[in-house]
Order: C-alpha cells, then structure tokens, then sequence
C-alpha cells in the first residue's frame, strides 16, 4: 500500500485565519473580521493565489493583485505572502506517523498545492522529507488539485497503482477528486485520527 500526503494542514500547520490576526491585526480586531479577510485575501485557493499555487504569478504580481481587491496596500499584501513560510511548520504528531509509516516499509510520496517560493523553502529547511519516495508540487506541473489531470500525472510518476494508493489531504474536494481518480482516500483532521484510518485501509500496522 503507498501513501501520500497533503503538506499544508497536514504535514504542516496551516491556519490561514490566524496568520492574517498576527501579521495584520489592525486589520483583524475579531474572528468574524478573521474570516471575511481569509475569503477575500484566500479566494478559498482559486483566483490569484489559486495562480500562485498553479506557479503562474510571482510573489510581487501577486501581492499588487490582492491589493487592488482587498483595499490591503502592496506592503500589507506582501507582509502575509513573505509569512506563510514561518507559519508552515511541522505537525509533530504526523510526522511521527510519516516516520512509522517509514520504518514499515510504506512507499511514501507527497502531493501537495504548493507556490514554487515555498516548495523550496520546505526542501530546503526539513531533513524529514528525505523520507519521501518523491512528490509533486502543483507549481512545477502547473496543475493543482482537485484538478483530475494532477492525480493522472502524479500517480503515473511515482508510479503507483491508484487503487493501492491512500491519499490524506485536509479538504473534502481534494478527497473527493482522489477517489474519483481511483485513489483510496483519507480527510485528515488530526495525526490520530490518520492513523486509525490508515489502520482500517491496511496501510498502518
């Protein structure tokens, strides 16, 4: 059985909404504000930081674009895309499961929606990773998920057989798509409750 893995509010910490309340607080006096800023600035990961992630705009463009919607200035703008990186650290409980997971012998790949700017920083800052078989960025395929064609090519590089494949990602739709192109799939919510699923699907002894 090979696993894959999501890297943002999987393998690592993504809370969109309390990045904004730290990096713009001025901004964000409450959670309601919180969660109007993160639509408007997010578009939940279509529109332009949807191109960011498909590898299609660079930081500067990006941050000039989500000014001109928000009422952000540029700098505002940039201050959230320059701090995503500090906000992306490890889950440490899955990455113990990475580890055991590992050490069983799983074949274990990653598929992530990733700007190009951060898949970097992440290859370049997390020994951890080298656990990984291999893995896509959608930035360097510029095709992200829950488009079909980006399950397609990942399953064909790494070289799997989708119906031996469990996929754990965060968001339904990502889930969804996976199953639809075959693959077992798993909506992660916490490293625990991974890893009884993973238990359930034979992939976790």
């Amino acid at each position: 059985m090979n696993v894959v893995f999501d890297f943002g509010g999987v393998l690592f910490r993504w809370r969109p909404r309390d990045l904004l309340a730290r990096l713009l607080p001025q901004h964000v006096p409450d959670a309601a504000a919180a969660e109007r800023l993160f639509e408007r600035f997010f578009e939940n990961y279509q529109g332009d930081w949807g191109e960011f992630d498909r590898g299609t705009v660079e930081p500067g463009p990006l941050a000039e674009r989500i000014a001109r919607r928000t009422g952000l200035s540029v700098a505002e703008a940039r201050r959230v895309i320059d701090g995503v990186p500090a906000e992306l650290q490890p889950v440490a409980g899955t990455v113990d499961l990475l580890h055991t997971l590992h050490a069983q012998g799983r074949p274990l790949y990653y598929l992530s929606n990733m700007p190009e700017p951060y898949a970097q920083h992440l290859e370049a800052t997390h020994h951890f990773l080298g656990l990984f078989r291999d893995g896509v960025f959608s930035a360097r395929l510029q095709l992200c998920k829950p488009e079909p064609e980006i399950f397609a090519q990942a399953a064909q590089r790494f070289g799997v057989e989708p119906a031996r494949t469990v996929f754990i990602d965060d968001m339904a739709e990502n889930v969804s798509a996976a199953r639809a192109a075959g693959w077992q799939a798993i909506r992660f919510v916490d490293p625990a409750q991974c890893a009884d699923e993973l238990r359930a699907a034979g992939a976790l002894a």
